[in-house]
């Protein structure tokens, strides 16, 4: 595999990239494609006032995946992880792994301990679910039915 080379600069062409790598996984619907989407059109409009900080992991000069995170309203050591998302058919390759190093290496750079990230608990998401767990995240709370009857939100946490 080529060497994967990271960005923290949004730029105008990753509004339509964001919505290729998210669109091009199959889990979510348009209207949590279009949030994806507005997160970098927010950052674009406002900058670091937008409290949405992104890792672009870029592959053979191609966008092969994403992070996007933010601090936590009104905490002063804790961040979320809205969106990590890998390009199909390049899964399984280690490049989610790496963007999540990265992220979790900005998020204590810029003072966070802990990080957050929530995920469905369909059968869609297991694999999800199992990579956050590899990863170090441990599962802090299950709030059932919250997406829809028999989709639990499954809310995880790794302290950095």
């Amino acid at each position: 595999m080529d060497r994967l080379i990271f960005r923290d600069v949004v730029t105008q062409e990753d509004i339509s990239t964001v919505r290729e790598i998210v669109t091009s996984t199959n889990f979510f619907r348009i209207d949590e494609i279009d949030i994806a989407v507005e997160l970098v059109e927010e950052h674009m409009t406002t900058g670091a006032a937008s409290g949405y900080h992104f890792i672009f992991a870029e592959l053979a000069g191609e966008v092969a995946a994403y992070c996007c995170f933010g601090p936590v309203p009104c905490s002063l050591v804790s961040y979320d992880i809205y969106w990590i998302a890998t390009r199909s058919g390049i899964q399984g390759k280690g490049i989610g792994t790496s963007l999540l190093s990265k992220a979790e290496e900005a998020i204590t750079s810029l003072g966070g301990q802990s990080v957050f990230l929530e995920t469905s608990s369909k059968d869609l998401y297991e694999p999800t679910r199992k990579f956050y767990l590899r990863n170090g995240y441990t599962v802090e709370a299950v709030l059932e039915d919250f997406y829809d009857a028999g989709d639990d939100k499954v809310i995880l946490r790794k302290r950095l």
